[in-house]
């Protein structure tokens, strides 16, 4: 039996993102450029779609996330509020490194870095969880997928879907690009980009 098609919207960008600051589980929302994004790859979306109402609606709870998808929906005609959000599509937690920057953390904390680096797929900052543990969470979710959805969600939760669907290596996962201005399409074992 072939999986649902997905189409996958990372969320647009945020002032956090354009600071280089790790965002997390954080709300932040979206800045002007996000929103611009948002408006794009809805439109690309309904480019897409023959019959968006046919598709399910999935959304990170976390407010990005959600801005990003009532602005696509707005794009293609449908009820700005009007779809799910689930918990298991939240970004990685960074814990107690939210809201830090890279070069910050790299000043503040080099050998947890140094650790990082060696091993980014299981590696937790304090308070925070791993890739594995969110490549998990996410997979949970995947199994419960039954019709056709489009999703809102993350950086992360990104890559982690691709390595699940694509069997890729821990160590490729982490450094997968993760694109705001784009969407992930998912059929099968394929993954195109629109």
């Amino acid at each position: 039996m072939s999986h649902p098609t997905i189409y996958f919207i990372r969320h647009g960008q945020t002032d956090w993102n354009a600071e280089l600051r790790l965002q997390g589980q954080h709300d932040i929302p979206l800045n002007a450029k996000g929103r611009a994004q948002a408006a794009r790859n809805g439109r690309m979306l309904a480019s897409l779609l023959e019959d968006p109402t046919r598709f399910r609606f999935t959304a990170s709870p976390l407010a990005r996330a959600r801005e990003t998808m009532e602005i696509v929906r707005a794009e293609l005609s449908l009820a700005a509020a009007d779809y799910a959000t689930e918990d298991c599509l939240k970004e990685l937690s960074f814990g107690a490194w939210e809201g830090q920057s890279w070069p910050e953390l790299i000043r503040d904390v080099p050998h947890a870095i140094e650790e990082r680096a060696a091993n980014t797929f299981d590696f937790a900052p304090p308070e925070g969880e791993s890739y594995r543990q969110l490549s998990k969470r996410v997979a949970k979710w995947f199994d419960t997928i039954e019709r056709d959805t489009v999703v809102v969600s993350h950086g992360g939760v990104s890559r982690v879907l691709r390595g699940h669907l694509l069997r890729l290596a821990d160590a490729d996962i982490t450094e997968l690009k993760v694109p705001q201005d784009k969407i992930m399409r998912i059929r099968g074992p394929e993954v195109d980009w629109h």
